[in-house]
């Protein structure tokens, strides 16, 4: 008979770490906000004076997004499973830009790897096992 693993590595325990692909959707995520954070920057560099609310607003948007997933990824390393579904929505959303992009095809590509790559590792049986059997306070 094999020992049992210790409690860090245990889905039900409250300090479980991470499953593999749960990280590689949570590294990807935070690439996303860094990606939407600095669409912001350069929207605010590089808006004219006659079309400043357009820029501005778009600026916010992104960052708005960018606060969203944010908190969601924060959320889903905490095991809080409301954050599935912004998470899972905004890689729709990216691979929907990606076929937006289809006429540059390297954007397209990385969009498509990148919202495909995230979603599946975020359906993987071991983060649906990590999130569905969160610590009973949570």
């Amino acid at each position: 008979m094999s020992p049992a693993p210790p409690d860090g590595d245990r889905p039900g325990v409250p300090g479980a770490a991470l499953p593999g692909p749960l990280r590689l959707a949570l590294g990807l995520v935070v690439l996303e906000v860094a990606a939407l954070v600095a669409l912001a920057a350069l929207q605010l560099a590089s808006f004219s004076g006659d079309r400043a609310t357009l820029g501005v607003t778009t600026a916010v948007f992104f960052l708005l997004f960018a606060g969203v997933l944010g908190l969601a990824a924060r959320a889903l390393a905490h095991r809080q499973t409301w954050a599935r579904g912004p998470v899972l929505l905004a890689q729709l959303i990216v691979i929907g830009l990606a076929w937006n992009f289809r006429a540059d095809v390297g954007v397209a590509l990385v969009l498509l790897v990148v919202g495909a790559a995230c979603l599946g590792a975020m359906v993987q049986p071991a983060t649906l096992a990590f999130l569905e059997d969160s610590p009973p306070d949570a």
